[in-house]
């Protein structure tokens, strides 16, 4: 039985322990579904199948399949950035971006640069056709670029980019060759023009060095 509800909290923060693992597996199930066949190719009786649930657990948890979108806009945020942690957390260097950047090709390469990036694919698809998962879109990639954003920011504080360099222009700058170059990438089969695309940029960031 749920626990009592309280005015205003989210639905997940109300919930026993079983409750909030059958949301998860709705939630993880769904993603799944939705990366491989996009959200409009992804009927909820297609997540019921693989979650094994009912049609009533998914509308009591999420309302609608537009509620489960957006939890999965979520879910697909928090475990694309803990998947790249602890570096996001560090990138106050040429050095530590590099890095950063290199590992995420790596993994292009490992995954044979298919599937393309799990947040960028719903963006593609959601972006002109619903306005709810545009803005929870733009959320995710607030929630991605912030780390860039505050690394350039730690590194102009100590003196070491100089005071002219624009650190919210360049952090979008780098997350746009980010998202266009793993596009690339997935449509090439080769994570070259990932590589490329970034390297391009931080290499403009480090233009910006205070020699």
């Amino acid at each position: 039985m749920n626990t009592p509800v309280k005015a205003g909290e989210p639905e997940k923060h109300r919930l026993t322990k079983a409750g909030r693992k059958t949301r998860e597996r709705i939630v993880e199930t769904a993603a799944e579904l939705m990366f491989h066949r996009g959200a409009g190719g992804t009927s909820i009786p297609d997540i019921q199948a693989a979650a094994r649930v009912s049609a009533s657990q998914i509308y009591h948890y999420f309302g609608d399949k537009q509620g489960l979108v957006l939890a999965v806009i979520d879910h697909q945020t928090d475990a694309k950035l803990a998947q790249q942690r602890p570096l996001l957390d560090g990138l106050d260097s040429i050095e530590a971006l590099r890095e950063w950047c290199d590992r995420a090709g790596d993994r292009q390469d490992a995954m044979g640069c298919e599937g393309g990036c799990e947040i960028g694919s719903l963006a593609s698809e959601l972006a002109d056709s619903d306005q709810s998962a545009r803005t929870g879109l733009v959320a995710a990639f607030d929630r991605w670029e912030g780390p860039i954003r505050s690394g350039l920011a730690r590194m102009q504080a100590r003196g070491e980019l100089g005071e002219s360099a624009d650190i919210a222009a360049l952090a979008t700058a780098l997350l746009a060759a980010i998202q266009g170059g793993m596009l690339l990438s997935q449509v090439r089969r080769s994570s070259t023009a990932y590589r490329q695309a970034v390297s391009a940029v931080i290499d403009h960031i480090e233009s910006h060095l205070v020699r």
